[in-house]
């Protein structure tokens, strides 16, 4: 199973909607997607009760000492994909996504000043030796200046070659993004033949081919250490809080969604929609 972490310091970077475009466009292409949520400001299981039932879930988990045993519960499960979308800032259950993700792609409106405050996000990853990636999002339909701007100091943020480094195409601009996050679905389901959906899955192909090739920033853990000092992790667990998944208690397995044995149709679910009719809600 394949881990991606959505993760940015600064707020309305289209973390939450990036997320969802790219677990739809990974489920069309094929792939089982589960979809979780750091967050608590809840984008992503709002857009679940408006969805419905249907997949990628979103599941909610807030606790950084739970994420990791998750993400091992959906690989025993058979999920090939897991996107992780955190919150604002740096804490602990951002650091630990990062820690377990195979990529950690970083949303950026197109300008100086939210490139700059991608720095604290960056240090993470690099501190985790982990691969990264930029995402230009709701960049102008008429870039010009901005983009280029744009693209220049990520390469001064990023000193390696630039195409590794910055996800590709552009996320442009446009209502579809909202209208169809606003209905439940992303923009793929919404407006398949538009050009915010061709976008989308141009971007998972993008992606999906630095997962799979490993073509990514920070290929080699031997090489990022070489360029990169150590650098002190922003959020730490403290020793009486700290907990591995060895020390996990065995009434706590966090079955996966094929455990539950769920029925997806929402046809002949009368609880699909309902916030109560989630797993989770379920003490699995």
């Amino acid at each position: 199973m394949h881990t991606i972490v959505m993760a940015t310091q600064k707020g309305g970077s289209g973390k939450s909607t990036l997320s969802i475009g790219l677990a739809v466009a990974a489920q069309q292409a094929g792939h089982r997607v589960r979809l979780i949520e750091t967050d608590k400001q809840g984008t992503l299981s709002n857009w679940q009760v408006r969805r419905g039932l249907v997949e990628p879930i979103v599941e909610p988990i807030y606790n950084a000492l739970d994420i990791e045993r998750r993400l091992q519960a959906l690989a025993r499960g058979g999920v090939a994909l897991t996107i992780i979308d955190t919150a604002s800032g740096i804490n602990a259950a951002t650091t630990a996504a990062i820690r377990h993700c195979d990529l950690c792609l970083i949303p950026s409106r197109p300008s100086v000043p939210d490139i700059e405050a991608t720095a604290a996000t960056l240090s993470v990853a690099r501190a985790w030796r982990k691969p990264f990636a930029f995402i230009l999002n709701q960049t102008p339909i008429r870039a010009g200046h901005r983009t280029s701007g744009a693209t220049a100091a990520l390469d001064e943020s990023a000193p390696r070659d630039i195409d590794e480094v910055l996800a590709q195409p552009f996320i442009v601009m446009r209502n579809d993004h909202q209208d169809a996050l606003a209905a439940g679905l992303s923009v793929s389901e919404f407006a398949p033949s538009g050009k915010s959906a061709e976008e989308i899955r141009g971007l998972w192909q993008w992606v999906e081919n630095h997962l799979t090739g490993g073509i990514v920033a920070a290929v080699e853990q031997e090489a990022a250490a070489s360029a990169y000092p150590d650098v002190e992790f922003p959020i730490l667990l403290s020793r009486a809080t700290r907990q591995t998944s060895t020390d996990a208690p065995a009434s706590y397995p966090l079955s996966t969604w094929a455990d539950a044995k769920l029925d997806l149709d929402l046809d002949s679910n009368p609880n699909a929609g309902s916030a109560s009719s989630l797993p989770w809600d379920s003490g699995l």
